[in-house]
């Protein structure tokens, strides 16, 4: 009697302290999810103001979460946001966006990619909101906004790198793929394209020698290592996902059981695990012999 007594109290003890420190950075779904688990958790996602300073709104959220919701779960920081992160993020608007920010007046880090339903407009307003009176907006990736012009991208580097030192940039990263770029990386993640002239996501190559620069849609890279492809010289391999690889990778990659085609590092997911055999099958084979 006493031994289930003792378990059923270990059933209901509180969580482990180390759980309450990850909090603050976890995104907003896993971070409402915590706070379901148990009244200790509940507590913490409600009170602890460290939590709510990093708002982070990715799958499977970014295609439901509206501009009152977001405004709503963003009042938990108290005004004090420091980075808003929304991840194509759809229903989002340019007066939603805009109500947080005048809410959130110190908010350093801004990144808004695939948020189409935000205008250049749009973005360019919230970003004079963030950097007036001194205050310094550090980071700002906007790739994935429609409408961006040379005039916009112009007024968004006077707003923002005139604010940030050579040494604040040298902090920043940020990541195209599975690839983390260089120190040298500029606080806004889009520019002109060379090739295109519009404004975009522009790379170099990583090859030894290679001086192409230029945007995904101007010049083929490997999903993996991010190196040009001469789709002409027949280097690109084929995938089980649209994206393109280079040989090197495409050997390394584990590949479908049936077709051959490996899938890349983010489109691994859509693998379909075999129980009795090793190995995979794509989504296409499977939807094939099913």
């Amino acid at each position: 009697m006493m031994a289930k007594q003792e378990e059923e109290e270990e059933e209901g003890s509180s969580p482990n302290e180390a759980i309450f420190f990850v909090l603050a950075y976890l995104p907003v779904f896993e971070l409402l999810s915590m706070a379901r688990v148990c009244t200790s958790l509940r507590d913490a996602v409600k009170n602890d103001r460290l939590a709510w300073l990093r708002m982070v709104v990715d799958r499977p959220l970014n295609r439901r979460v509206s501009d009152d919701r977001l405004v709503e779960v963003a009042s938990m920081a108290e005004g004090r946001l420091q980075a808003l992160v929304l991840i194509n993020c759809l229903n989002i608007t340019d007066d939603g966006l805009f109500t947080l920010i005048h809410h959130n007046p110190l908010i350093t880090k801004l990144h808004i990619p695939g948020c189409t339903s935000l205008s250049a407009g749009g973005v360019v307003r919230a970003v004079q909101l963030l950097t007036k009176d001194n205050h310094r907006l550090r980071s700002l990736k906007i790739s994935g906004i429609y409408g961006v012009r040379r005039e916009d991208l112009q007024t968004l580097r006077g707003l923002v790198e005139h604010n940030v030192t050579r040494q604040e940039r040298g902090k920043m990263l940020y990541h195209h793929h599975n690839k983390i770029e260089s120190d040298d990386d500029p606080c806004i993640d889009v520019d002109i394209c060379p090739k295109c002239n519009d404004v975009r996501m522009v790379f170099d190559c990583p090859r030894h020698l290679c001086e192409c620069r230029g945007c995904d849609s101007c010049i083929v890279r490997c999903i993996e290592c991010g190196v040009c492809i001469k789709v002409i010289d027949q280097e690109a391999e084929a995938a089980a996902c649209a994206d393109a690889l280079c040989l090197t990778c495409w050997l390394k990659l584990p590949k479908c059981n049936f077709c051959n085609k490996p899938y890349c590092s983010l489109h691994a997911n859509h693998q379909y695990i075999l129980l009795d055999s090793p190995g995979f099958i794509c989504a296409t084979c499977h939807s094939k012999f099913n």
